[in-house]
C-alpha cells in the first residue's frame, strides 16, 4: 500500500501518471485534463443561495466545487444541493469528524479533511471506513499556517519540507488503514515555498494533487501571486485540479483559472480576448469596450481571438494576429479580419456588430 508515497527520492511523478481518482462524474489524474475547482462563500445550509451561487460558478467554468460543512443542518443540505447541480461537490471539513460521515452519508462525492485535526486515530478510521464503503475520495489538506510544532521546531521554522513530512505523515495515516483514495492538497501563501513544496511532494508520491495558492488575497494581488504560483508548479507538469483562491466573488476564480490554464497551453476553447493598453491616441472609452467584450465573449465556446484596439490608424495591423477584432476612432469603428479592415461603422454599434459576427462563427462551427 502506498508504494509510491513511501519512496523517498523517487522519480518525480506527473499529471501523466498520476493515480486516477473518480470524483462524481469527473477523472483526475493519469493525464486527465486539469479541472477547476472554486469554493462557495455562501451559508452551506441556505440551498437557495448555495445553488444559485454553484449555478453561476458552472456557467463559468467551474468543475468541481467545494462547500464547508461545519453543522448536520449544511451535511444535510448537500444532498438537498446535489440534486439541482451538474458537478460534483466537495465537503469542506474542520475539526469536526461526524461532519465528514454526514455529509459523505448525503451524497458528497469527496471530503476534504486534515485528519491531524478530526479528533484522533480512531475518528479518522471512522471516517476512513464510511469514505471505503461508499468509494469516496478523501483530499487530504495541509496548510503551512497549520503546521504541526514539532514540525515546525525540526526544520526550524515553517519550511517546504515540513508541509510535505506533514502531508505524507496523513496520508500514510490512512494507508495505514487499508484506503488509498486520496487526492493530496499542499498550500502556502508564499508563492515560493509552495512551489518548492509540489516540487518535493512529487517526487515523493504518485497520489493527484490539488494545486493553489492559499490566502492569496485580493483580485489584483491575489491574481499576480496565484498566476505567478500556479504557472511555476504548472509548467513542470505538477498539479490535477487548481483553485485561484481570491477574496472576493468566487466567480472571479474562475474566470483567473481558466485564463491561466489557456495561457500555459494546457487548455483549449474559449475566447481569447486581447486590447491595447490605450495611449494619447484612444478616441474612445476603451477600458469600457474591454470589459463588455470580455463579458460578452465568456458567452461563446469558440477557440478564437478578438482583438479590441483603441486607435483606427495602428489597430488593423495591432490586431494582425487575431482572427477578428474592433477598433474606435473618432465617432466610428473598424471592424477587423486577421489585420483586414472589412466593415465602418459607427463607434455605438462596434459591441453589436462584434456579437452578431461572434453570432455567426458560432453558427457555422454548430452545423
Amino acid at each position: 500500500m502506498g508504494r509510491q508515497s513511501k519512496v523517498e527520492g523517487a522519480k518525480e511523478m506527473t499529471r501523466e501518471n498520476t493515480r486516477v481518482v473518480h470524483i462524481g462524474n469527473r477523472t483526475i489524474g493519469g493525464g486527465s485534463p486539469i479541472l477547476i475547482q472554486s469554493m462557495t462563500n455562501t451559508r452551506t445550509e441556505d440551498v437557495e443561495a448555495t445553488v444559485e451561487q454553484i449555478h453561476r460558478l458552472e456557467q463559468a467554468g467551474c468543475e468541481i466545487i467545494r462547500c464547508t460543512v461545519p453543522t448536520l443542518e449544511a451535511a444535510r443540505a448537500v444532498g438537498k444541493i446535489k440534486k439541482q447541480i451538474s458537478i460534483p461537490l466537495v465537503a469542506d471539513i474542520h475539526f469536526d469528524y461526524k461532519m465528514a460521515i454526514a455529509a459523505m452519508e448525503n451524497g458528497a462525492d469527496k471530503i476534504r479533511i486534515n485528519p491531524g485535526n478530526i479528533g484522533g486515530q480512531d475518528k479518522v478510521a471512522a471516517v476512513v471506513a464510511v469514505a471505503r464503503e461508499r468509494n469516496i475520495p478523501i483530499r487530504v489538506g495541509v496548510n503551512s499556517g497549520s503546521l504541526e510544532k514539532e514540525l515546525v521546531e525540526k526544520y526550524h521554522g515553517v519550511t517546504a519540507q515540513g508541509i510535505v513530512e506533514s502531508a505524507l505523515d496523513k496520508v500514510h495515516m490512512i494507508e495505514n488503514l487499508g484506503y488509498e483514495n486520496m487526492v493530496i492538497s499542499i498550500k502556502s501563501s508564499d508563492v515560493l515555498m509552495c512551489v518548492e513544496a509540489h516540487e518535493l511532494l512529487a517526487q515523493k508520491t504518485d497520489y493527484p494533487l490539488h494545486v493553489g495558492i492559499t490566502e492569496s488575497g485580493t483580485i489584483i494581488s491575489g491574481n499576480i501571486k496565484s498566476s505567478i504560483g500556479l504557472a511555476l508548479i504548472l509548467n513542470q507538469g505538477i498539479g490535477d485540479t487548481i483553485r485561484v483562491s481570491l477574496t472576493g466573488d468566487p466567480v472571479e476564480e474562475v474566470k483567473s483559472a481558466k485564463l491561466i490554464l489557456r495561457t500555459l497551453g494546457l487548455r483549449k476553447g474559449g475566447i481569447e480576448v486581447v486590447s491595447c493598453p490605450t495611449c494619447g491616441r484612444t478616441k474612445i472609452d476603451l477600458i469600457s469596450l474591454a470589459n463588455q467584450v470580455e463579458t460578452m465573449a465568456a458567452q461563446f465556446p469558440l477557440d478564437i481571438k478578438v482583438a479590441v484596439m483603441g486607435c483606427a490608424v495602428n489597430g488593423p495591423g495591432e490586431a494582425k494576429e487575431a482572427d477578428i477584432g474592433i477598433a474606435g476612432g473618432i465617432g466610428e469603428g473598424l471592424l477587423i479580419k486577421k489585420g483586414e479592415i472589412v466593415k465602418k461603422v459607427p463607434e455605438e454599434q462596434l459591441l453589436a456588430v462584434l456579437r452578431e459576427e461572434l453570432e455567426h462563427w458560432n453558427d457555422d462551427i454548430s452545423k
